[in-house]
């Protein structure tokens, strides 16, 4: 009988889109229950998948400092929450931004994409 190998599971590795990343955060609010050090895992979890440096940087941190913020394995400080929770809340800003480009840049394609198909005007609904 073959033994069966298996790996660790890392849902950084899974969190690709600032979408996921931010539907991963809300599922985990949902769980917590006030539960500080498992949002604190959270969003180690997301500072992994963007990349541990860059998110250091951004929130005025040592990387080293907040990877042990971040491991879940206790309660941050509240200087640290508060730090990565504004990096975070830009983060949520930069997603709206880019979904709304986004939508309006769809809307803009199909208008020119109808414009092109009647150039007239002639089958307007």
């Amino acid at each position: 009988m073959a033994k069966t190998i298996t790996t660790r599971y890392d849902v950084a590795e899974h969190l690709r889109t600032p979408e996921e990343m931010a539907a991963y955060l809300e599922a985990c609010f949902e769980e917590a229950h006030g539960d500080a050090a498992f949002i604190a895992k959270a969003l180690g979890d997301i500072a992994r998948a963007k990349g541990m440096s860059q998110v250091a940087r951004d929130a005025g941190l040592a990387r080293e400092s907040l990877y042990k913020a971040l491991s879940g394995e206790r309660s941050p400080g509240f200087d640290t929450i508060l730090r990565e929770s504004l990096v975070y809340c830009e983060f949520q800003n930069r997603i709206q931004n880019n979904s709304l480009k986004s939508r309006q840049s769809r809307a803009n394609l199909a208008d020119a994409k109808s414009r092109t198909a009647d150039p007239q005007g002639l089958h307007e609904g």
